[in-house]
């Protein structure tokens, strides 16, 4: 039912409207009268009509500044402006309200039902979209603490790439390149800095989830992951580069306020630790940071800056090439392993002009932990008595030159172990993949399948299979079920629809699609041209 005001000073406007609206559509509307703008303010804030016949010249409040008040208790209402004069001198105020129509006095029976069933379209079509819009927000409301989990699942990983990649970014709508991690720690009390009866607390969490994510977006625009242990993951985007002093006195404040609430609402006690703040592609080092400061924490709430350092370089020691140093050696990535490892012997050459012992033991103990690394990588195999003659070698480098290609040597040996050990693996796995597509094509595969079969993530398979085939999953299982069918297809004594169910399709027409997409005939067609053959 569409709800209609009709507001105009006269009467005998307001009872043929009325009975216009009445005979035309009967029950389809609800028709309300006002006599005055006051009026017709007081019945949008009571009745809230969809539809408004608003006279523009009444006493008191006139027709433009009624509407203007209605506008904003009901910005959605449809109004169709009523007049005896020329529309033009109320035509750009009229406009900014969204009049759907003017109708200048005597107004004509076919007019006014003409101009309602249009305006009640729009009403309709305004209420339509809002619950698609409420069904699609109903089903993110499910989707997104998925989402949310994926990311944070990431993060803990350690998978670096897990933002931009992956498209998190977009998924969340996360805004800020920043940002930093909070571990939120929970039990049934707090004792000497520990929290008691994690296992039972984790268990009580799961039922108050829901509540606690909610308390939680009401402090922080944010991430939350789901409880894992007796812990809940929390990355707080944000579009800051630095957090001052003060800033940080703001976080650490609003995380305490968050805790007076969780435990108002919530039978559980907590504790948080807070990260420091980070690029996006590299939140994982908050999330670090947050762990350990909620283990040292004492109090409710302990930021890392709050602690004191364990240990700290020199200032002007180039401590981010040497993670990047073993950030590409992880990832079996030469070419950036090559650069950073140039850039910190040239900033050894400008630091100590005169090659020294100093020197040629940090470029040994960087040998050493990248052997170490690619032995852990399952790269190297460890030998005890592998490594006799790296300090001889390396007391023979007379010149920064020589110790540069001795230092470059070992480390990308390292690099092309784990590398080679990395393709091994990959290349192995996507084999496993495609004999288990080969055979269960018949099934209904789905990646989560595939990837459980082959013992890692959704996200890693899919890209790890794209890789190294060039190509999606589902395309390669498509292209496996299509090249199957055309062996069946040879046989006339297979029907098409028994085909396409045997090759893992229950509806034949998108059977079709899929195959005269592939082969560029429909299955029909392409077994004529055998026959034909």
């Amino acid at each position: 039912m569409i709800k209609v005001l009709v507001c105009d000073d006269e009467g005998i406007v307001r009872q043929s409207l009325r009975f216009i609206m009445n005979k035309a559509f009967g029950e389809e509307c609800r028709v309300s009268e006002a006599k005055s703008g006051r009026e017709a303010i007081e019945l949008t804030q009571s009745v809230r009509p969809d539809v408004a016949f608003m006279d523009i010249q009444m006493p008191g409040i006139n027709g433009i500044e009624a509407m203007k008040e209605m506008k904003r208790e009901n910005p959605n209402m449809q109004f169709i402006v009523l007049t005896a004069y020329d529309k033009f001198c109320y035509a750009k105020e009229s406009i900014d309200l969204g009049v759907l129509e003017f109708l200048t006095k005597p107004i004509s029976r076919d007019k006014v039902v003409e101009v309602l069933r249009r305006a009640m379209n729009v009403v309709e079509e305004h209420k339509k979209k809002k619950s698609q819009e409420l069904e699609v927000r109903e089903k993110l409301e499910t989707v997104i603490p998925m989402i949310e989990n994926g990311f944070i699942y990431n993060v803990i990983l350690q998978d670096e790439g897990c933002f931009e990649e992956t498209g998190y970014e977009n998924l969340l709508d996360i805004q800020g390149k920043h940002g930093y991690m909070i571990v939120v720690e929970f039990g049934d009390d707090r004792r000497e800095g520990s929290m008691t009866k994690p296992v039972g607390s984790n268990v009580k969490m799961q039922k108050y989830y829901q509540e606690f994510r909610e308390i939680v977006k009401e402090f922080l625009d944010c991430v939350i992951g789901a409880p894992m242990s007796n812990k809940v993951m929390i990355c707080v985007p944000t579009e800051q580069t630095v957090l001052e002093y003060d800033d940080r006195v703001k976080v650490i404040e609003t995380a305490r306020g968050m805790i007076r609430k969780l435990e108002q609402r919530i039978s559980l006690k907590f504790k948080m630790g807070i990260g420091s703040l980070k690029p996006m592609t590299k939140i994982g080092e908050s999330y670090r940071e947050a762990v350990a400061a909620v283990r040292q924490s004492i109090g409710k709430v302990t930021h890392i800056r709050d602690i004191p350092a364990g240990c700290s370089y020199e200032t002007e020691y180039p401590l981010e090439v040497e993670e990047l140093i073993f950030e590409s050696l992880g990832k079996g990535n030469a070419d950036v392993l090559r650069v950073q490892c140039e850039k910190f012997v040239v900033w050894m050459e400008q630091n100590t002009p005169e090659l020294d012992n100093n020197v040629r033991l940090k470029a040994v103990e960087f040998v050493l932990r990248a052997e170490e690394q690619a032995y852990r990588h399952g790269g190297m195999v460890y030998k005890f008595r592998g490594r006799d003659g790296f300090l001889e070698e390396v007391l023979e480098c007379d010149s920064y030159e020589s110790l540069m290609t001795w230092f470059m040597t070992k480390m990308l040996r390292a690099c092309s172990n784990v590398k080679s050990k990395q393709k091994e693996k990959n290349t192995s796995i996507v084999e496993k993949a495609k004999e288990y597509i080969t055979e269960h094509y018949a099934s209904e595969l789905s990646l989560d399948e595939i990837s459980r079969e082959v013992n890692i993530s959704p996200y890693y398979f899919s890209k790890l299979f794209k890789e190294e085939t060039g190509g999606n999953y589902i395309e390669y299982v498509t292209k496996t079920r299509i090249e199957e069918a055309k062996k069946l297809l040879m046989n006339p004594e297979n029907s098409i629809k028994s085909i396409c169910v045997e090759v893992g399709y229950s509806d034949p027409n998108y059977f079709s699609r899929l195959f005269k997409k592939s082969v560029g005939k429909t299955p029909s067609e392409f077994r004529e041209e055998i026959n034909y053959e």
